[in-house]
């Protein structure tokens, strides 16, 4: 319980604020919020915990210290107000005071850009997908699928992760006929690669190397809070409900994150990882697909959260095998 008082307080202090800023029924928008950014992140928390196991502990506590105010802050406050700024060539002051001023047209300006939004964030998720798919593995989950032999094949095979992803985008780019939504996923491939070849030009054999460890982790928050920053309109066109809501769902990832470090959970349940990422390689072919399609964030999040449960239970299932040979 201790990992997650923190959360609990600044919850009852968001709600407050939500009171404050729309009585009873900002309250329960705020709680929507919260409950669909932990539902759209939650592979997240399995994800970022597998990376902070190996990295060193000055680097996890600076993860929870400082990618709280970046993760409330930053990317649901100031990433879509960026946006909003880039699209219309506005400063950031007067975006803010059309988001407060004007929030219809802010929210008709947002989604106007969603298209690239969601071709960079479903490319960066597909390439953590991949990597994963194609990394050698002591377990395996869905081994029909997994231990294949055109997947072992394929496997050994150098960049087939970046291949595959660079297929996907010319099949966006001929899809879509949009030359900008082409570029937001190459640049998402991009940036995962820039990434990669940090962590391997400074990382040693078992630990992660921090800063890039740490900067990988930010943007695959910032992946995952794409889908929740354009869709909490659905629910409140006030930007300061939606920054409380999914800020305070980000602070309760970043609880269950830690619980999931210290406790070892992933070496305890098998295939934990294996459903988070699955997840992720879902929302991925969701968030591209939502470029063309209108996909409800409730359907994004009951998969991503039924997934983990599904590995979650196979995983006891299977560690109570064990136990009766």
């Amino acid at each position: 319980m201790k990992y997650f008082i923190s959360s609990f307080i600044i919850m009852a202090i968001g709600l407050l604020t939500a009171f404050f800023l729309g009585g009873l029924a900002a309250i329960y928008v705020t709680f929507l919020l919260i409950i669909l950014e932990i539902s759209l992140s939650f592979d997240n928390a399995v994800v970022n915990a597998k990376v902070l196991n190996t990295m060193d502990a000055i680097w996890q506590k600076r993860f929870i210290l400082f990618g709280i105010p970046i993760a409330v802050f930053g990317m649901r406050l100031l990433f879509p107000l960026g946006i909003v700024a880039i699209a219309t060539g506005m400063g950031l002051i007067e975006t803010l005071q059309v988001a407060i001023g004007e929030p219809e047209r802010y929210e008709a300006i947002l989604k106007s850009t969603e298209k690239n939004i969601f071709a960079f964030g479903g490319a960066f998720l597909l390439m953590v997908f991949l990597d994963f798919f194609f990394e050698e593995k002591e377990i395996y989950w869905i081994k029909m699928l997994e231990n294949s032999k055109l997947i072992t094949k394929l496997s050994l095979l150098s960049n087939v992760e970046l291949s595959l992803a660079i297929a996907v985008g010319i099949g966006l780019g001929h899809a879509t006929q949009d030359f900008n939504v082409l570029l937001a996923f190459m640049y998402g491939v991009l940036l995962h690669a820039l990434l990669g070849m940090v962590d391997d030009a400074f990382s040693t054999a078992t630990v992660k190397n921090g800063l890039a460890g740490f900067i990988y982790l930010e943007v695959l928050d910032a992946s995952f809070s794409f889908d929740g920053v354009i869709g909490a309109f659905a629910l409140s066109s006030n930007i300061f409900i939606i920054m409380i809501g999914l800020g305070v769902g980000a602070m309760f990832v970043r609880s269950i994150t830690l619980y999931f470090v210290e406790h070892k959970t992933l070496s305890k349940f098998r295939y934990l990882e294996h459903g988070a990422h699955y997840a992720i390689g879902i929302l991925a072919v969701i968030m591209l697909m939502k470029i063309n399609f209108h996909i409800s964030e409730l359907i994004t999040g009951t998969v991503g959260i039924g997934l983990i449960i599904l590995a979650f239970a196979h995983s006891i299932w299977e560690n109570k095998r064990e136990l009766l040979k």
